[in-house]
């Protein structure tokens, strides 16, 4: 006698739900027409302040970075210590502009199966959009540093151009994909413009931009995991809770890890790169921070069970989530 007001009731929930799911779409998509950026309107390249000096000692890597305070750093000359720290951003905006590069192919692969109708399709174009700019942006800055920044490792680039089909598969394996990329580097930047140092107002403009756009983005595939994992089937659900920490380990470790053709053009000693990135306990923690707040969704969308948890043990990136 009570299935049938239970169900009513269910229904009614899962309406709700979905109404506000849609809401949030629709005001991610007019936050988009109302504040957005143009790379080469609204950023002054060509203004002498802007101009990039290899030389100039706001790239220098600050002493609380892990290599910027280790010794064998602090002892090469000014010009060797700020172009390292400008190749280390210079390659972090090349690893960003392919990572976008993929997410924008699956972003059009996943529009095109949209239905007539779907709020998620006008949203899509708009974040495509956007991704297109910081790409142009994040080349602008690496054209106009003059050095050999290469971005992704070849092997990886080749395994990455899967990335695009992904959604073809699975939509919601692909937004962690998305989040994955998007959420350290989002991490990092904030951090960077509160750390209370002296930055190049070129890249300091850039972050800007890039955290304020991509605040929508990430806002949008938490939206959307918490809008479809919870109703998918459980085999699937299990599947997806084993696979994401392993996904956000793995990328995660990409955006943060010291690039190796700037180890192997300046000659940075192996023991040093291995104290700064896979012995240092902080490195570690820089890691396993990085990816907090992805975790703590993916605890919350129910991805998060005894056998995943021992994924996200082994990959590095877990810590209990915030109560």
């Amino acid at each position: 006698m009570t299935s049938a007001p239970s169900s009513a009731a269910a229904r009614e929930n899962d309406e709700r739900t979905a109404g506000a799911y849609e809401a949030v779409v629709e005001r991610l998509s007019k936050a988009s027409v109302d504040k957005h950026w143009e790379p080469y309107r609204d950023i002054p390249w060509d203004d002498p302040e802007f101009l990039v000096d290899q030389d100039d000692p706001r790239w220098e890597l600050p002493e609380t970075d892990r290599l910027g305070g280790h010794p064998w750093y602090r002892a090469r000359s000014p010009e060797v210590r700020a172009r390292i720290g400008l190749w280390r951003v210079a390659t972090a905006m090349k690893i960003g502009l392919q990572f976008e590069n993929l997410l924008k192919r699956g972003l059009l692969n996943y529009a095109y199966r949209l239905p007539n109708g779907s709020p998620e399709f006008r949203y899509v174009y708009h974040e495509t959009i956007e991704e297109g700019h910081h790409g142009m942006m994040f080349q602008e800055f690496v054209n106009r540093t003059k050095l050999p920044i290469r971005g992704m490792p070849r092997p990886l680039s080749l395994i990455a151009q899967a990335v695009p089909w992904i959604p073809l598969v699975s939509t919601e394996l692909f937004f962690v994909f998305v989040l994955g990329g998007e959420d350290p580097i989002d991490h990092v930047q904030r951090k960077v413009l509160k750390d209370g140092q002296v930055h190049h107002p070129l890249e300091e403009t850039i972050m800007r931009i890039h955290i304020a756009e991509e605040a929508r983005h990430i806002s949008f595939a938490r939206h959307y995991l918490r809008d479809r994992v919870p109703r998918m089937p459980r085999h699937r659900r299990t599947m997806l809770s084993v696979i994401s920490p392993v996904v956000l380990g793995v990328m995660a470790r990409i955006m943060l890890a010291p690039p190796g053709s700037m180890v192997r053009h300046f000659r940075i000693p192996p023991d040093v790169v291995a104290g700064i990135h896979r012995a240092d306990p902080a490195a570690r923690q820089a890691v396993r921070d990085s990816v907090a707040r992805t975790r703590e969704l993916c605890a919350e969308i129910g991805l998060v069970n005894v056998v995943s948890r021992k994924v996200w043990q082994a990959m590095g990136i877990w810590a209990e989530p915030r109560r």
